[in-house]
C-alpha cells in the first residue's frame, strides 16, 4: 500500500507544470526558459511554457495606469480563461525630465502602436534642447504571476526590474527594438580585449542597448532582472 502511494506521488511530482506567458511574442519564451534553467537547474524541465498567442487567446484591453496594473490585467485574463498559471509583463521607458513619460504609452508614443521609428523621432524632438546632464532615463518592467487556487481564488505576485541609463541625441546601433538605439544603460557589458576582461565603460565609446548582443542586453535589462526576481516566486508557488 505504501509503495502504491509512493508511486502515485512520484508520478504527480513528475507531471509537467503548464505556465502560460500572456504574450503573442514567442521570442520572450527563450529568455524565460534560459533564466529558469540557470536558476532551477533540472527542475526547470518540469515546466511546459507556452504563449497565450499559441493557444489562440485574445489580448485583453490594457486600461491600467501603471505597469503593474497592466501586467496583472494580462495575467489575470489568461489565468481566468485557462485555469492555469499565467505570467505577464508590462514595460516601458521613463524619462526624468518628461515627468516619467512616455511610461505606459511607450509603445504608442507617436500615435501608432509599435512604430519604433516614429516613437524615436518624436522623443528626440521633444528632448532636443535637453543637455546631457539632464537626459537621465530608465526602462522599467513589471512582471505578474497569477496562479489559480483550488478554492476558486487566485494567488497574485508582482516584481519589478529597472535598467537606469541616459538618452543620446541621435540613434546608434541596429540590434534590439523600441528605444534601444537611443538608450545607454549605466551598467555596461564586460568584453574581452587582448585576452583580458575590460569594462566597456572604460573604452572609447559606451554602448546603447541596440549596440549590445541579445545576451549582453538580457544580462542587465529590466525584463531580465524582473524574470530573475520572479524565479523564487515561481519556485514557491508552482514547485512546492
Amino acid at each position: 500500500m505504501t509503495e502504491t502511494i509512493g508511486s502515485s506521488q512520484e508520478a504527480t511530482a513528475a507531471a509537467p507544470i503548464r505556465l502560460i506567458v500572456a504574450t503573442h511574442n514567442e521570442g520572450k519564451l527563450k529568455e524565460i526558459r534560459a533564466v529558469l534553467s540557470q536558476r532551477l537547474g533540472a527542475e526547470a524541465e518540469r515546466f511546459d511554457i507556452v504563449t497565450a498567442g499559441s493557444l489562440g487567446l485574445p489580448d485583453p484591453v490594457e486600461d491600467g495606469v501603471t505597469f503593474e496594473e497592466n501586467a496583472l490585467i494580462k495575467a489575470r485574463d489568461v489565468a481566468r480563461r485557462t485555469g492555469q498559471a499565467a505570467l505577464a509583463d508590462d514595460s516601458g521607458l521613463i524619462v526624468d525630465v518628461m515627468g516619467n513619460a512616455p511610461g505606459i504609452l511607450s509603445a504608442r508614443w507617436a500615435g501608432t502602436h509599435g512604430d519604433d521609428a516614429a516613437n524615436n523621432r518624436l522623443l528626440l524632438a521633444q528632448m532636443a534642447d535637453i543637455p546631457d546632464e539632464h537626459r537621465g532615463a530608465r526602462f522599467v518592467c513589471c512582471m505578474a504571476l497569477v496562479v489559480p487556487l483550488p478554492d476558486g481564488g487566485y494567488e497574485e505576485r508582482t516584481v519589478q526590474g529597472v535598467m537606469p541609463g541616459h538618452l543620446l541625441h541621435e540613434p546608434h546601433g541596429t540590434n534590439g527594438f523600441g528605444y534601444d538605439p537611443l538608450f545607454v544603460p549605466d551598467e555596461q557589458p564586460v568584453r574581452t580585449q587582448a585576452g583580458a576582461e575590460v569594462p566597456q565603460s572604460d573604452a572609447s565609446q559606451v554602448l546603447t542597448s541596440a549596440d549590445m548582443t541579445a545576451a549582453e542586453k538580457n544580462a542587465i535589462s529590466h525584463r531580465g532582472r524582473a524574470i530573475r526576481a520572479m524565479v523564487p516566486i515561481i519556485e514557491e508557488l508552482l514547485l512546492h
